[in-house]
């Protein structure tokens, strides 16, 4: 059990690259209290401000952000700081990915944004911390360049919590790593299919009372083959930095659902239109009354980057049992 630092009995946590805020709505739905956010992207902080009305939300990019403009602004220190910088630099679906391991985080323009979370981190020295990213990250030297600067940041204590969200009751796969300064243990789950989730909406070319749920047409090249498309096969193939990657996959509804990403497309699986944004955050385990804003890319984007807040709530349930009221 650890004691919990600040006065607040309510568990609470601010929240680094919060994108539309999947990891502050599982910490939200687990109890805890949202005192700030930081996201660069306005589009996707007016989403945050929509669903989280009551926190501080700064639009500014974090390399420009001090730990003392943050504690300016809140009134207590958090218990917990999320932060989940972005994965362009790391993953094996950017072609432009660095091979060196090393430069993916000193030479890549985004690439050092890790470390100004752990700057934040270890100037608050909040009793914990969660840094989300892609698996890729850890490889090789990944894994001690992260350690080395959680440990000059003062945590001595530091785990690489890898977790596969389909095995943990999320429709869509995703293979993610937690670095924190607790071992996170979540309970295994049944999986969850694809048409568990998507079976009871409606059409979305006619009214209908759900948010985001409406029409989007397909590229030319695709509306041309797409009656062709089988369920869990792809209408795009691309080049990833490691190996063929896929775009437009035709849902197959009686398994989980293939990894949503910022830039993904899919294929309804038993009519021949694309899945609406509503329909890729039910796969991602959104309530139905979150509200995305913005372009249709841009929401489609907001959800693909998130952290499914189904497995968010887990992780924020697992910690708050380690916190002494």
């Amino acid at each position: 059990m650890f004691e919990k630092t600040s006065t607040n009995q309510i568990p609470t946590f601010i929240d680094l690259f919060s994108g539309a805020g999947g990891f502050s709505l599982g910490f939200v739905q687990a109890g805890f209290s949202d005192l700030l956010a930081i996201e660069k992207d306005k589009n996707t902080a007016a989403t945050y401000e929509l669903n989280f009305p009551q926190t501080v939300m700064m639009k500014r990019d974090v390399r420009t952000v001090h730990s003392l403009d943050i504690m300016s602004k809140i009134a207590d220190k958090p218990d917990i700081i999320l932060a989940s910088p972005p994965c362009e630099p790391f993953t094996s679906a950017n072609p432009k990915r660095k091979k060196n391991p090393w430069a993916r985080f000193h030479e890549d323009p985004q690439g050092d944004l890790i470390f100004h979370a752990i700057r934040i981190i270890g100037d608050i020295h909040p009793q914990f911390f969660v840094i989300e990213n892609v698996v890729p990250i850890a490889e090789t030297q990944g894994k001690q360049i992260i350690k080395d600067a959680l440990i000059a940041a003062g945590y001595n204590r530091i785990h690489f919590n890898f977790i596969r969200a389909e095995e943990h009751g999320c429709p869509s796969s995703r293979n993610r790593l937690f670095i924190s300064n607790i071992h996170i243990i979540l309970p295994k789950k049944k999986k969850i299919r694809a048409e568990d989730v998507l079976n009871d909406l409606p059409n979305p070319s006619y009214p209908n009372d759900f948010y985001n749920h409406f029409y989007v047409h397909f590229p030319k090249k695709i509306a041309k083959k797409v009656h062709k498309i089988a369920k869990g096969r792809a209408g795009i193939f691309f080049s990833g930095a490691t190996r063929e990657k896929r775009n437009w996959i035709r849902i197959a509804p009686k398994e989980t659902a293939n990894t949503i990403m910022g830039k993904s497309r899919f294929i309804h699986p038993e009519e021949d239109r694309s899945l609406t944004i509503r329909e890729h955050a039910r796969l991602m385990g959104f309530s139905d009354n979150f509200k995305f804003t913005g372009s249709a890319d841009s929401m489609f984007n907001q959800v693909g980057e998130a952290v499914p807040p189904i497995i968010a709530k887990q992780i924020a349930e697992f910690i708050k049992n380690k916190i002494q009221l």
